[in-house]
């Protein structure tokens, strides 16, 4: 059975089917395509300045700043919370808002608890005191 099968002649591909599947290639690749003009640096991504040589004079004296350019490079360094209104990730959501609920007030006993001293914390406050010094002095 395998000698009945007798392997097909391949038709030489002439130069207009060629040519033909060459330009619906071309359009395949022009429709998905997109053609991008405007180049920055990538905010997101660490900047690494290189400085010039120490004797090497002025360069960049006539450059104008592009005030976009400036205000996305300045936004990138700002903290999360700065920069959006939500959160983005779950964990940012852990200490999102960090102000107080309520404003401290050092004069109200109910939410303030002052360090208090008793006669016998204060003796051996000076108790301490002194050993440290005799310590450090000897």
């Amino acid at each position: 059975m395998a000698a009945a099968k007798q392997p097909k002649e391949k038709n030489p591909v002439d130069i207009v089917h060629r040519n033909a599947i060459h330009v619906e290639t071309i359009k395949k690749e022009n429709r998905s395509q997109q053609l991008f003009t405007l180049f920055s640096i990538n905010p997101y991504k660490r900047l690494h300045v290189l400085t010039d040589k120490p004797m090497a004079g002025p360069t960049h004296d006539n450059i104008e700043e592009d005030p976009a350019f400036l205000k996305t490079i300045h936004r990138a360094c700002l903290e999360p919370t700065k920069k959006y209104t939500h959160p983005q990730t779950e964990s940012q959501e852990i200490g999102w808002i960090s102000r107080p609920l309520i404003v401290s007030d050092r004069n109200d006993r109910r939410l303030n608890w002052p360090r208090q001293n008793s006669e016998i914390t204060k003796y051996m406050d000076a108790a301490w005191r002194l050993k440290e010094q005799t310590q450090n002095l000897g």
